[in-house]
């Protein structure tokens, strides 16, 4: 997940009292780390960033055997302790007591991938050798044993010297033994000590004497090499030592998996191969990929008609009851007009889009999104972007907030600045209510199929990608670079999903669109109400109120410019207040087209906000004011515009200077103009009106 409320939350914390201990969870990506977190803390969660950087800070309550409460941090997922990100540089210094705003772990849980014990005992390795009190839990056991895969629980628990424990965590296999190991208070450290190789060990000594380690960090000789490469790094210092280090760790790993790990002959292929072998396929991988997003977007034009017309009916009712029961007057309209009109027009989409969070959770959970990213490594590296880049993009298809955090484990400066600018062109969930909207007014649900509309939502997601892709390669063009990066990807196996996480995922985002809408969608649309209400014209009607209202007065200034787009000065009222948040412009049709309307407590039910648009005309009372040229234009514009504030302001603190968010509003919004007015002023040129 991370959205624009994690990214704001990025002011110190304070740490957690140490009258509750605190447990640090530790694990490689795609190990099922977060369904644990999930498992054990439940809804009791805090999510925020580390202050000084855009790196997700996830803390939860729970609960050991005896109802103790219990700290739980959930570390960001790497593969080693010799940083190479932010992300890493974080799991680092929490484990070694440097984050002041953190408190130092009392212990640590290893989650291991237990069907590829070899990579994930690197990383656990280390762990266990800085000396803290450890429990190592072998997750995916299930998988293991579909691979034929036996691991000896007791041989491990006895070469590392610490509680072992098998889990199936989305199934919540093996949480009851978790949780009784985690109230153990004397909870074992692990003697391993494996042997540096001569070159590192010399090092090592060197740099111990060079920099004396304070005694209320608690730093070993393990601590003391983290920091060590840390020192290496920034001194551009010959790192040969540390391949020497890497070759010795997995030949300690090797030895320990030969007596604790049992392959069975089994020459059959997995489950995952055969599912590869055809969700990878050069032809059919695409195939099954455009046939899941027209089955994604199919629901999200039937069924979620329901519940949005259940939405509509509430709000229609609680507009029902404020006219009834107050006096006409200013602060009725504003109620009826503008807060009820506008969150309402804007939370009626919230089953659209939870149905849209629920497949992407299901993908990621279940293995599928990696997929996803390799097939589009082929094609975005042909425009100079490598691997490490596709899931903060796919993440961006959600929310670019959390895609352009995620930049921070893309290690090539020029590919992260390059992978952050064109993030934002990826269709989030913001543009979902204005393609809805527009889509709705262009295609009366009556006059076509619903396959129509899938294949409009499903070209507008073609095209943003199409525009990442040409945007990719412009910018790969202009950044020289010299260095050329390898991609790396991980294709995790393919695993049941968790449905407890993917209601989790699904009731965070409703948490985040409802504290939206109840914070700065009602904000905005105050103040829009109040923008088209003031100053009062005496005895004007509605429409002429508007008119020669502040925000009026707004709409015809920029009317010059954005007429050659199709666009009148109430659409213009609109793309202002859009440049806030995209979903703004629902919000002001909303409340432009409701306060127009004499009497809007006994039309509202009568005449939705899709159907007012649609009967729209401009002055000459007979030309459509969405005709079905203005209404592509549309959203040709929001597709391409950076229409923002708090992805702005993400960028902005990622790349340290104002410089590239700015450039990235005026190449974005420069482009969906001149898209906008190709479509709008080719289409006229055609014939099309």
């Amino acid at each position: 997940m991370s959205d624009s409320e994690s990214a704001a939350a990025s002011a110190p914390k304070e740490p957690t009292p140490k009258s509750k201990r605190v447990f640090a969870l530790v694990g490689n990506p795609n190990c099922g780390k977060t369904t644990l977190f999930n498992a054990l803390t439940g809804m009791r969660q805090k999510v925020g960033n580390y202050p000084g950087v855009t790196v997700e800070r996830k803390e939860g309550t729970c609960y050991g055997q005896h109802g103790e409460e219990l700290c739980l941090i959930d570390l960001p997922g790497a593969y080693s302790l010799n940083a190479r990100s932010p992300d890493e540089e974080i799991l680092r210094d929490v484990l070694l007591g440097r984050r002041d705003d953190t408190p130092t772990p009392d212990a640590v849980i290893v989650i291991l991938d237990a069907s590829n014990p070899e990579r994930n005992l690197y990383l656990a390795t280390q762990v266990l050798e800085l000396g803290r009190p450890t429990i190592l839990v072998l997750n995916m056991i299930d998988v293991a044993e579909s691979l034929s895969l036996k691991l000896n629980v007791s041989a491990l628990s006895e070469a590392f010297g610490v509680p072992v424990i098998p889990m199936q965590a989305n199934s919540r296999k093996g949480l009851p033994e978790l949780r009784i190991a985690m109230s153990r208070v004397d909870l074992p450290t692990s003697s391993l000590r494996i042997p540096l190789p001569d070159d590192t060990q010399q090092l090592l000594e060197k740099f111990s004497r060079d920099h004396p380690q304070d005694d209320n960090n608690n730093h070993n000789d393990r601590a003391a090499l983290y920091l060590l490469d840390e020192e290496t790094k920034k001194n551009h210092s010959n790192s040969e030592w540390e391949n020497h280090l890497i070759a010795a760790r997995y030949d300690a790993i090797q030895k320990i998996c030969a007596d604790a790990v049992q392959q069975s002959a089994n020459t059959a292929p997995s489950a995952t191969d055969r599912l590869d072998a055809f969700l990878l396929h050069k032809v059919w991988g695409w195939v099954a990929l455009i046939s899941l997003m027209t089955l994604i977007f199919s629901l999200i034009f039937s069924y979620a008609e329901i519940p949005m017309g259940w939405i509509d009916t509430a709000f229609t009712t609680l507009a029902d009851k404020v006219t009834t029961l107050m006096a006409p007057g200013d602060l009725r309209d504003l109620i009826t007009e503008g807060v009820i009109a506008g969150v309402g027009g804007v939370a009626v989409f919230l089953p659209q889009i939870l149905i849209l969070f629920f497949f992407i959770g299901l993908m990621e959970d279940t293995g599928y999104m990696s997929r996803v990213a390799f097939m589009m490594d082929r094609l975005m590296s042909k425009v100079g972007l490598n691997g490490k880049s596709f899931v903060p993009l796919l993440s961006s298809y959600a929310c670019a907030i959390p895609g352009i955090m995620a930049t921070r484990t893309v290690e090539n400066p020029k590919d992260r600045l390059i992978t952050i600018l064109v993030a934002p062109w990826a269709s989030c969930s913001a543009r979902l209510p204005v393609y809805l909207l527009m889509i709705a007014v262009l295609i009366p649900e009556s006059k076509v199929p619903i396959f129509t509309k899938v294949s409009f939502m499903l070209s507008l997601y073609i095209l943003g990608t199409i525009g990442i892709f040409i945007a990719a390669w412009i910018f790969n063009k202009t950044f020289r670079r010299k260095v050329k990066t390898l991609p790396i990807m991980e294709l995790p196996l393919y695993k049941a999903p968790s449905w407890h996480t993917i209601v989790l995922h699904m009731w965070e985002r409703t948490k985040i669109f409802i504290r939206r809408a109840g914070t700065i969608i009602l904000g905005v649309s105050i103040l829009l109400w109040a923008a088209e209400n003031y100053p009062k014209t005496s005895g004007a009607d509605k429409a002429t109120q508007v008119e020669n209202s502040i925000a009026g007065k707004i709409g015809h200034a920029i009317e010059p410019i954005i007429k050659p787009l199709g666009y009148d000065w109430r659409i213009g009222i609109g793309l202002v207040a859009s440049f806030a948040a995209r979903e703004f412009f629902v919000s002001a049709m909303a409340i432009t087209y409701n306060v127009e309307q004499e009497g809007v407590a006994e039309n509202i039910a009568a005449e939705t906000l899709r159907q007012r648009m649609r009967s729209a005309k401009r002055p000459d009372g007979i030309t459509p004011t969405f005709s079905p040229l203005v209404c592509l234009s549309l959203m040709i514009f929001y597709l391409f515009a950076m229409q923002c504030i708090s992805t702005t302001v993400v960028v902005r603190r990622e790349t340290n200077s104002w410089r590239w968010p700015l450039f990235q509003i005026a190449f974005m919004t420069g482009t969906a103009y001149i898209a906008s007015l190709i479509v709008y002023q080719g289409g006229l040129l055609l014939g099309f009106h």
